[in-house]
């Protein structure tokens, strides 16, 4: 089993930045895919960037392209979302994901690994 671990999260003001960390931690398997996905009071969860396995290929949703960058250290096992130039429609729940594999999936369903969730609010 994994287990997946966000950090990074608050309340900040238009315009600031957060970084979120992800540490996957149990019985890994040897090629993680991960994703970041938020989900906002009355929608869906929806995906915000992806990385693949080796991370030179990322995803971003067209509203964050510019402001926010995905990252991870394979050595530690961990991914980061650098979030600049927040909005207050960036508001949500973010939530890590993992999936077996090298190639990301913009599809949530596809994810086999979910952290808890943080919180991300952002005040205008």
């Amino acid at each position: 089993q994994v287990q997946l671990v966000e950090s990074g999260g608050g309340l900040v003001q238009a315009g600031g930045s957060l970084r979120l960390s992800c540490a996957a931690s149990g019985r890994t398997p040897s090629r993680l895919a991960m994703g970041w996905f938020r989900q906002a009071p009355g929608k869906e969860r929806d995906v915000v960037a992806a990385i693949n396995w080796i991370g030179g290929r990322t995803y971003y949703v067209d509203s964050v392209k510019g402001r926010f960058t995905i990252s991870r250290d394979n050595a530690k096992n961990t991914v980061y979302l650098q979030m600049d130039s927040l909005k207050p429609e960036d508001t949500a729940v973010y939530y890590c994901a993992a999936a077996s594999g090298m190639y990301y999936s913009t599809d949530p369903g596809q994810y086999d690994y979910w952290g808890q969730g943080t919180q991300v609010t952002v005040s205008s």
